[in-house]
């Protein structure tokens, strides 16, 4: 267990609190959020950072991608390594779409 794990209970009573009314829960011990606190803030699901620029989506692959992807991952995440090679295949044909581009101008130009 690393150490930013949490190993205690929590003493919240969760079922009590989901009974409560939104006006019933006491604010007041709590401090007002800054404006300059909140352009620092950091968005977090399970505790991990979550990108802006990332969107969660349900997608179904073949189980023998999903194996292949698992087993090249290692330690890290498979889901992380399939964005990295859809990002990779952007940029191969991003590439492809310069280098067709520049051969068709160069044709172009021969004639």
């Amino acid at each position: 267990m690393n150490s930013n794990s949490i190993s205690r209970v929590s003493q919240t009573d969760w079922e009590a609190l989901d009974q409560m009314s939104d006006d019933e829960i006491d604010l007041s011990d709590i401090p007002e959020v800054t404006a300059e606190q909140m352009a620092h803030a950091r968005l977090r699901v399970g505790g991990k950072p979550v990108s802006k620029s990332k969107v969660r989506v349900n997608i179904y692959l073949d189980a023998e991608v999903i194996e292949y992807f698992k087993a090249r991952a290692g330690g890290r995440g498979y889901q992380t390594l399939i964005n990295e090679t859809l990002k990779e295949s952007m940029q191969v044909n991003r590439l492809e779409e310069i280098l067709r581009r520049v051969i068709r101008e160069e044709l172009q130009v021969q004639e």
